[in-house]
């Protein structure tokens, strides 16, 4: 499965990429949203895990764009945040194209199943 990380905590990138790749995925990282948005639109990616909250350019904005441009609806996006999210910001990130919001920390077994719905070859 081809995953792209978009989190401003490089921390976070290099823990997941480190361990989607021992698991088997190909996985990018952009700790960048305008980075992250570039790689969206010029690359396939099986599924974007996406940070909301990014300093300058934050995983809203690239929804935002994304849903202008009409690429959105070839993207398989994740959501993750460390905030709560209400029911009505949920149903907005959703309508903007998010296939799924899911809350910060997690744990990457859980993550990588909760991903593999999206793998391709798995199917």
């Amino acid at each position: 499965m081809k995953i792209l990380l978009v989190d401003d905590n490089s921390d976070i990138t290099t823990m997941l990429s480190k361990y989607f790749m021992m698991k088997g995925h190909d996985c990018s990282v952009s700790n960048d949203g305008h980075n992250g948005l570039s790689l969206i639109e010029n690359q396939h990616f099986d599924v974007v895990l996406l940070d909301l909250a990014m300093p300058d350019f934050s995983g809203r904005d690239i929804l935002d764009a994304l849903s202008r441009n009409g690429k959105v609806k070839q993207v398989n996006i994740v959501a993750l945040t460390a905030s709560s999210v209400s029911s009505d910001d949920e149903v907005t990130l959703k309508a903007k194209g998010a296939h799924s919001i899911l809350k910060k920390p997690i744990d990457p077994d859980e993550l990588l199943n909760y991903l593999m719905q999206f793998d391709v070859n798995s199917r």
